[in-house]
C-alpha cells in the first residue's frame, strides 16, 4: 500500500479533524477543522474549493450520488450546500431557532434530516425544495440516526429514546432505552429460511458498553449484546456480508458476531490487534477486507479468512496517535485522520492498466504514474 499523499495543514494541527469521501465516485475528499473552513480536495490531494463556515463543523454528508455536500455548523441557522457539479456554495435557511445537532442524506431519493439540540427536525426534500419541520421529535439533543433503503429515518437523542419516521417525518415506532446512543445503523438480518429482512433491524451502541439490536417488526425480539469489560469500551463497528458486525474496542480488539436468529450475538471470531489501543474500523465490501488502526498503524484484513493480515502500515511520526479510518466506496483509496490534526490517503486498488510494443511493457504503478520496462534487456 502506497501513500498517495498527506494533508498537514498548519490550522488544523493540535486538534482532531472531521473528513468524509465523496460517494459513489469519491473524487473528492471534504476536511475540515478547527479553523471554521471546510476545504475540499481532490484524489490526488490538490485543493479544489472551500465553505467558509460561521463556526466549528457539527456534522457533514454527502448525498447518495456525490453531487451535494451538506454542511451544518456553529451558530448558524443555515445549512450549507456544494455543488461538486458547478463548484458553487449556497445557503438553505433550515428555519429552526435551535442550534442544528445532527445531519443525513436519505440512501434513496434526496431526503435530507436534520436534527436540533432541543430534538427538533427538519426533513428537506431537494428535489421539491419542501421542508417539513418536525417540534418535539425528540426532548433533548438529536445525537445520532440512519436512513432505510425503504426511506425510514431513525433517529436516537439525549432523552434515551429511539424513534422511527417515514420520510414525511410521521413516528412510525419509538422504544426507550437504558443509556444514551450513538453510532446508530440500519441494516439487514436473516430468517432461519435464510431470507432477506431488509431494514428492520436497527442497531445502536449504548452508553459505549453494548450493542443494542432492535427489530422494528418484532420489538419484543430485540437483543442487547454486552460484551466483555476487559474487551474495553465499543469505539466503532461496522456490518458486513450475510449478517456479520465487527466490532471494535478501547483496548485493542476487535470482534465478529453473527446476527443469524440460531446464533445472534454469537463471538464467531476475535484478534488482539493491538496492545494499546484501537481506534477506527473501516470496511470494503469492494475488496472484501478491512481495516483497522491503532498503536501508531494500519493493518488490512482479509474478510473471507480475518486470520489474513494483507498488510501493515507504519505511522511513527503520529505519536499523538490515530483517529479515524475511511475508504473511497470503489475501495481505491483509504484515508485516516490523526490526532494532531493531519490527514494521509493510501493507495489500496489499482486498475489493471498495461500495453506491449515489441520488448517493451507500460503498466500503471500509481494513480498519476506509468512504469515502462524492456525484460528482454533487463530495463
Amino acid at each position: 500500500m502506497k501513500r498517495v499523499f498527506s494533508l498537514l495543514e498548519k490550522n488544523w494541527l493540535g486538534a482532531p479533524i472531521q473528513f468524509t469521501w465523496q460517494k459513489t465516485s469519491g473524487n473528492y475528499l471534504a476536511v475540515t477543522g478547527a479553523d471554521h473552513i471546510v476545504r475540499i480536495f481532490d484524489r490526488h490531494g490538490q485543493k479544489r474549493s472551500e465553505i467558509n463556515l460561521s463556526g466549528n463543523c457539527v456534522a457533514m454528508d454527502w448525498d447518495k450520488d456525490g453531487d451535494i455536500l451538506a454542511v451544518v455548523a456553529e451558530k448558524s441557522n443555515c445549512i450549507y450546500l456544494w455543488d461538486a457539479n458547478t463548484n458553487k456554495t449556497s445557503q438553505l435557511e433550515s428555519g429552526m431557532r435551535d442550534q442544528m445537532s445532527f445531519l443525513l442524506w436519505s440512501k434513496i431519493g434526496s431526503f435530507l434530516a436534520v436534527g436540533t439540540v432541543k430534538g427538533n427536525l427538519l426533513i428537506y426534500n431537494r428535489q421539491t425544495s419542501r421542508k417539513i419541520p418536525i417540534i418535539g421529535k425528540h426532548t433533548k439533543r438529536i445525537t445520532c440516526g440512519c436512513w432505510s433503503t425503504e426511506n425510514l429515518l431513525a433517529l436516537g437523542g439525549e432523552d434515551k429514546l429511539i424513534t422511527v419516521s417515514n420520510q414525511e417525518g410521521d413516528t412510525i415506532k419509538q422504544s426507550p432505552l437504558k443509556s444514551e446512543p450513538s453510532n446508530m445503523q440500519f441494516s439487514t438480518t436473516r430468517n432461519d429460511d435464510r431470507t432477506s429482512t431488509a431494514g428492520t433491524l436497527i442497531s445502536v451502541v449504548l452508553g459505549k458498553r453494548s450493542l443494542f439490536l432492535f427489530n422494528l417488526n418484532q420489538p419484543y425480539n430485540s437483543i442487547d449484546l454486552e460484551f466483555k469489560q476487559s474487551y474495553g469500551n465499543i469505539v466503532c463497528y461496522s456490518w458486513y456480508g450475510d449478517g456479520y458486525i465487527m466490532v471494535g474496542f478501547s483496548y485493542g480488539i476487535f470482534v465478529v458476531i453473527s446476527t443469524h436468529v440460531q446464533e445472534i450475538g454469537l463471538e464467531i471470531f476475535q484478534a488482539y490487534d493491538y496492545k494499546d489501543n484501537l481506534t477506527s474500523i473501516a470496511i470494503s465490501q469492494t475488496l472484501n477486507k478491512a481495516a483497522t488502526c491503532g498503536d501508531n498503524c494500519i493493518k488490512i484484513h482479509g474478510l473471507a479468512e480475518l486470520k489474513d493480515m494483507y498488510a501493515i502500515i507504519n505511522l511513527d511520526d503520529e505519536i499523538k496517535g490515530l483517529s479515524t479510518l475511511s475508504w473511497t466506496d470503489d475501495g481505491q483509496l483509504l484515508a485516516l485522520s490523526t490526532q494532531r490534526g493531519s490527514l494521509h490517503v493510501f493507495l489500496t486498488k489499482l486498475p489493471i492498466l498495461g500495453d506491449a510494443c515489441s520488448t517493451r511493457i507500460a503498466y500503471l504503478t500509481s494513480l498519476l504514474e506509468v512504469t515502462v520496462a524492456n525484460p528482454v534487456e533487463g530495463v
